[in-house]
């Protein structure tokens, strides 16, 4: 992977995160779900997401933002030591 190509893909997790940390704070705000800016978070998170949740929700406990912020952080550091940073 070339250097230019793996900073690109570190931007794109950390914009990743970013959104993921505005998803949540916006459901503890927001209760609409039709409010457009709860469907783009929505739409742009969910196909992580929704997997995880299978897997990580216990009750009303919705732990899978918090998982996937901790898988991206790992693909992170995996690819800036793949480059050798």
């Amino acid at each position: 992977m070339s250097q230019e190509a793996g900073m690109l893909l570190i931007t794109f997790l950390r914009l990743l995160t970013w959104v993921i940390l505005a998803r949540v704070i916006l459901s503890w705000i927001v209760r609409d779900p039709k409010n457009p800016l709860v469907v783009v978070l929505g739409t742009l998170t969910d196909p992580l997401l929704k997997p995880l949740r299978k897997l990580f929700t216990f009750g009303p406990v919705d732990v899978s933002p918090m998982v996937a912020i901790l898988i991206l952080y790992g693909l992170q550091t995996a690819i800036v030591r793949h480059l050798g940073g």
